[in-house]
């Protein structure tokens, strides 16, 4: 009787022990886990030693892709259009407060720089070590290269060439020349460190020109704080190197091309058809299968086979010929031809493939739309929505990726031009590099964010300028324009136009207005409202 009791008891209270209440992430699974969760589970470690094991393969596997599948191949020039456009042209905003300048000696010299930074960015034989690549073309080589491998791997040599104006060149390493090789503290993954873990040196895995492999230690900078070896990338905390952006969605791109090798396959036999010959009759095998022993040696039976004897004969003398047109076929009493085809129900494949591709145009930072080319529904207020939710990232992406390796050369390349004097500077090169950072400020401008409607956007400028809430700086920049340049062009205009005798520049509403206000001087937006409601400026 006691044993009876205990087990009543322990059946009472077990439910109340499988159900103690709990708090925290992923409770009431036990382990953390239940039967649909019941994967490999994955690892907690530092991302470098993630980007370690799988940089090779993910590398390999996104630069193969970029070489064979026409999707991420659009797409990466998309995005780098989006990011550099024709070029980032930089705009010098040195700081000369150091210097005691005014703004108007700040603005000539920057101007200068601009003027002849431009004058090598367009020669590759002045840009380029190689002597290939315009600048912009080097821009547009390295986004490429990250996007394969998520790092842009460089040097800024000094090489003097005759006809050449600057010695300061730029040379793009392919990244899987920088060596995985780790030996801490002192190299991480390719990368010497200091003991903050700051970047001093890179050890690169090279092939000489016999095609022998030896390994190459770089310095990051020389005694002087000169770039001799840069490394970028993205990532988080603690990493020293980068994985290329297109690693999340590499399975999935595998998924896609099976999908369309499946559905390919299917449409091919779907065209194929097949003809059989059906008869009343049984064939000779089927026969004998159907009869004993005593059947078989039967008189009837032996009839049936001379019936399939002259049946056999009567087939060697007709050729059904589906290929040939226009021919009508003898076929013996009792058959008759049949044609079939394959079915292929396949209409849930492009819902499917376009899942797939919004999930690839996702981790890219692409639009949909722009991935496919299907812009089948969009409207334009949700196509507005949708830039305005990417343009971010690629602003993030020029600022972080594209901008370091310009402003690298072009902190060599003032540099440069400082020590031999060409950019003039009180207290030469040793001024300068007690003051670089201030004297080295540059905006890189890229190309205008896209609007689906010009004329919405531009009444927006004008309205926000005209509660001066915006400058023509701010203008310009949406556009991808220099407002110094603006200024220039559009005084020189106005200078041509009255050596010329032209008065008025550009007509609104039948009246000519002069884009210049003499009072001021100051540059008006085209249709701007004064006091008088009547009066255009």
């Amino acid at each position: 009787m006691f044993n009876g009791l205990r087990q009543r008891v322990a059946q009472a209270i077990a439910p109340v022990s499988n159900n103690v209440p709990s708090a925290g992430y992923m409770r009431g699974l036990p382990g953390g886990m239940n039967s649909v969760m019941a994967l490999p589970m994955p690892v907690l470690r530092d991302s470098k030693d993630d980007v370690r094991q799988a940089w090779g393969k993910a590398a390999a596997r996104a630069v193969d892709a970029m070489h064979n599948n026409g999707w991420i191949a659009g797409t990466t020039e998309a995005m780098i259009a989006l990011i550099i456009g024709d070029g980032l042209r930089p705009n010098f905003v040195p700081d000369m407060s150091a210097f005691n300048w005014t703004e108007k000696q700040t603005k000539d010299w920057a101007r200068r720089a601009e003027r002849l930074f431009e004058a090598d960015a367009i020669n590759p034989h002045h840009v380029d070590a190689g002597g290939r690549y315009t600048f912009s073309q080097l821009q547009a080589s390295a986004m490429r290269q990250w996007f394969a491998t998520g790092e842009i791997v460089g040097q800024i040599p000094f090489i003097k060439r005759p006809g050449s104006s600057t010695g300061t060149k730029l040379r793009l390493i392919q990244s899987h020349w920088l060596s995985q090789r780790s030996e801490p503290p002192k190299i991480d993954n390719g990368v010497y460190v200091d003991h903050h873990g700051a970047p001093v040196g890179y050890l690169f895995d090279m092939r000489d020109m016999n095609g022998v492999r030896r390994e190459v230690s770089k310095p990051a900078f020389d005694n002087w704080g000169r770039t001799i070896c840069f490394h970028v990338f993205d990532g988080q905390p603690g990493q020293v190197r980068g994985i290329t952006p297109w690693a999340p969605v590499l399975r999935v791109l595998r998924d896609y091309d099976q999908l369309s090798n499946a559905t390919l396959t299917a449409a091919m036999i779907h065209a194929i058809f097949a003809a059989t010959i059906e008869s009343d009759y049984p064939s000779g095998e089927v026969l004998d299968a159907l009869t004993d022993g005593d059947e078989q040696g039967s008189s009837e039976t032996s009839s049936f086979m001379s019936f399939m004897e002259q049946k056999v004969g009567w087939s060697k003398n007709v050729d059904i010929d589906l290929n040939r047109h226009g021919k009508i076929a003898q076929l013996m009493v009792g058959e008759k031809l049949n044609l079939h085809s394959s079915e292929h129900p396949n209409s849930a494949y492009e819902p499917f493939a376009n899942f797939l591709l919004r999930e690839v145009a996702r981790c890219a930072g692409a639009l949909f739309e722009d991935v496919t080319g299907d812009y089948r529904g969009v409207t334009q207020a949700s196509m507005k929505a949708a830039i305005s939710k990417q343009w971010p990232q690629v602003l993030y992406r020029r600022k972080n990726l594209a901008v370091p390796p310009s402003q690298r050369y072009a902190e060599a390349w003032i540099e440069e031009k400082v020590s031999d004097g060409i950019l003039e500077i009180p207290g030469g090169i040793d001024a300068f590099l007690a003051n670089k950072a201030a004297i080295c400020r540059i905006k890189w401008r890229g190309p205008a964010k896209p609007v689906p409607d010009e004329l919405k956007a531009a009444k927006t400028h004008e309205l926000y300028r005209n509660m001066g809430v915006m400058s023509d700086e701010m203008i310009c920049n949406d556009l991808g324009e220099d407002n110094e340049d603006v200024y220039d062009a559009r005084a020189s205009e106005k200078r041509g136009r009255a050596e010329r005798g032209i008065h008025g520049g550009i007509s609104n509403g039948g009246s000519d207005i002069d884009l210049l206000d003499e009072s001021n001087d100051e540059i008006l937006p085209q249709g701007r409202q004064t006091e008088d409601p009547d009066h255009n400026e």
